[in-house]
């Protein structure tokens, strides 16, 4: 299984927008409510018109079958507002070109990833990386490891911190000030 890691460095997040959102608007909008929300790729690719249409994104997690409740982050629902009234009512968000209103697949979405993550020289990139840089970039703006282990639904502060890197990222520390 190949590892996978979050975005840490801010300025290659800006430049995978930029070049996804010079691509198309679909692959665009999946990275920046992947990376705002922290939903699953599983739970972004059904999404309809009418989920993000609404303040808030109500769903039941493929994964855990629990229903959830996600803000839709102002600065996410203002850019992605004109983008979602041009589609059909019912109309897949990420809609995939073959089939009348079907969703993207995993490895669609997966392509995707790599395509842009290549393209800033990211090698450790998979469907999770969206919601691990959401994790990631919320820990290091709020320092709230509760909040966040309640919305990834994670059973101990210890396994959110080890999923989002930060467990990773003092072990490199520590290795960093070793010397003997």
């Amino acid at each position: 299984m190949n590892i996978v890691q979050p975005i840490r460095d801010l300025e290659k997040v800006e430049k995978m927008k930029a070049y996804l959102k010079q691509k198309n608007d679909r692959d665009y909008f999946l990275f920046i409510l992947g990376i705002g929300t922290g939903l699953r790729i599983s739970d972004l690719l059904p999404l309809v018109k009418e989920d993000l249409l609404a303040s808030h994104i109500d769903i039941r997690e493929t994964k855990t079958v629990k229903r959830k409740r996600v803000k839709l982050p102002g600065y996410i629902k203002k850019e992605i507002l004109p983008y979602i009234k041009s589609l059909n009512d019912y109309s897949y968000v990420f809609k995939s070109r073959q089939g009348d209103n079907r969703p993207i697949d995993r490895s669609t979405a997966y392509r995707i990833l790599r395509d842009a993550a290549d393209y800033v020289n990211i090698t450790e990139v998979g469907t999770h990386t969206l919601r691990k840089t959401f994790g990631y970039h919320f820990y290091q703006q709020t320092k709230d490891v509760a909040i966040l282990q309640e919305l990834f639904n994670h059973s101990s502060p210890s396994i959110t911190l080890k999923y989002i890197g930060i467990h990773q990222d003092a072990l490199d520390k520590a290795m960093d000030k070793y010397r003997i």
